[in-house]
Formats: C-alpha cells, structure tokens, sequence
C-alpha cells in the first residue's frame, strides 16, 4: 500500500504544471548581480552628517543597527531558502531554489561587507530568529513556501524601499533596491508554486496553512515593530506610522492568502493592530 502511495505521488509531481515557476528561474538569472558590482569605494557606506561627535556616534549607531537586522534576516534566509531547495520534489522547483539560495548567500556576503564599513555589529533582533524557527519546523511544504514567500518576503519588500528612501546616495541604498528586485522575484516564484502545490489540495491543507499564518503574524508584528536601543527614540516617534504600514501589510498578504484559494476568514490580525 505504501509503494502505491508512493507511486501516485510520484505520477501527480511529474504531471505538475511548474512553467510559472521556472519563468521565475529564468528571471532570476537574468537578474543575478555580484557583490564586487557594488560601488564599494566610490559611495558612502551609509549616510553621512555633520554636527558634534556625539551626534555622529548617534546616527552611525542607528545605520549599524538597521544593517544588522538586515544581515540577520539574510543569514536565516539562507538556512529557509537551502531547506526549500531540499525538500522540493519538483525539477523546476529546485532549479529555481538553487537561485535563491545564492540570492541569500550573496545578500549575506554584501551585509556583512557593508557592517564592517559601517563600524560593526549592533543588537539582534529576537524576534527574526522565532520567526526562521517557525518556518524551518512548519509541518509541510506547503506551509515552508507560504509563510517564507507568500508572506514574508512580500512583506519586507517595503522595509527595502523605505531604507533606500533613507539613504539616497550610499552603498546601503543601491544594496537595498537590487535586495528588493530579487525579493520580488522570490515573492512571485513562491505564489506560482504554491497555486502549484494547493491546486489540488484538501482543506486540511489549506486549514493547516491558515493555522500557520495565526503563529507567524503576531511574532512578524513584534519584529516589525522591535526597535534595538539605537532606534528606540526614532521607534516611539514613528510608532503610529509604523502600524499603519504593518496594517496595510498584513492586509496586501491576507489578500494575497485569498487569492491562493485560501479561507482567510479564520485569519487573525495581530493584538497590536486591534
């Protein structure tokens, strides 16, 4: 019974339409960049200011401490993306996860260049590291593509556009607007293989992925909302702006939830958005 199990499902992959996703595949190499192409030398690492050396200290603190999140979050997504390569079943799945692990390895590479220019590493961020635990032990793949791309990496697109805005001029800004190509190439390539993999799933399965966006977005509201020590007077400042963007955030994924076919009705908003 087990080898006719086995069989069937071997049969329904290899009939899988996975053309949406090796498009994807084809993008991202085309988009692929090096960290040497970088303009390491010829910008500012990070922005630069004038006034007293306390003041300087002040904001280099600040920059170091928004490199440092960034790196973190890479350094988890490498461990996600390589655990995805893995388990995919599908030939066009993998030639694709191949891509975005050397995505995260070279986003990786170039944060940990840029915080040495930027004078070091700052605080963590906990919460970065509960939210890689909840992706690296989901139960299916299903849940793995849906919480690391469907909603993550869609969500910390705006993160990348925001620090660009921030930082017109530096290594930090051109890093962040290639970061948020390929993040957009991740995002896209997980919708089109989770439309793959729910096309002719059960509602266990969806029910399951529901379950699993209930336990991430409250710990992603935390991390959203997390300001190390260097940011703690800026976090309070922008406290209100912030959850507005994390509202219209977290409402662009449930849409995106529902576009997959999923029952977003049972969807919970995080306590720090009621």
């Amino acid at each position: 019974m087990e080898v006719e199990e086995r069989t069937q499902e071997t049969a329904e992959v290899s009939q899988r339409d996975l053309s949406g996703v090796f498009r994807y595949y084809e993008l991202a190499k085309r988009a692929e960049w090096q960290v040497k192409e970088l303009p390491w030398g010829e910008l500012a690492p990070i922005p630069e200011y004038k006034g007293s050396p306390q003041k300087l200290a002040r904001r280099r603190d600040l920059w170091r401490s928004v490199i440092t999140q960034q790196l973190q979050a890479d350094e988890l997504a490498v461990e996600m993306a390589t655990q995805l390569f893995a388990i995919a079943p599908d030939r066009d799945a993998k030639l694709y996860y191949t891509t975005m692990v050397q995505d995260e390895s070279r986003h990786t590479e170039a944060w940990l260049q840029l915080i040495d220019e930027a004078g070091g590493m700052a605080e963590r961020d906990p919460y970065l590291d509960r939210l890689a635990q909840q992706v690296l032990h989901a139960d299916t793949l299903e849940e793995k593509v849906f919480l690391m791309q469907v909603f993550y990496e869609r969500l910390i697109i705006p993160r990348f556009r925001m620090i660009a805005r921030s930082s017109r001029g530096t290594i930090l800004e051109d890093l962040c607007n290639r970061l948020t190509i390929d993040d957009g190439i991740h995002h896209g390539a997980g919708m089109a293989y989770e439309r793959v993999l729910l096309e002719h799933a059960g509602a266990r399965i969806k029910d399951k992925l529901v379950q699993a966006a209930n336990r991430l977005l409250p710990t992603f509201a935390k991390h959203a909302l997390w300001r190390p020590k260097a940011r703690e007077f800026i976090g309070s400042l922008m406290r209100e702006t912030d959850i507005r963007m994390l509202r219209e955030d977290l409402e662009q994924g449930i849409r995106l939830a529902k576009s997959l076919g999923i029952d977003v009705s049972d969807i919970e908003l995080p306590p720090e958005l009621s």
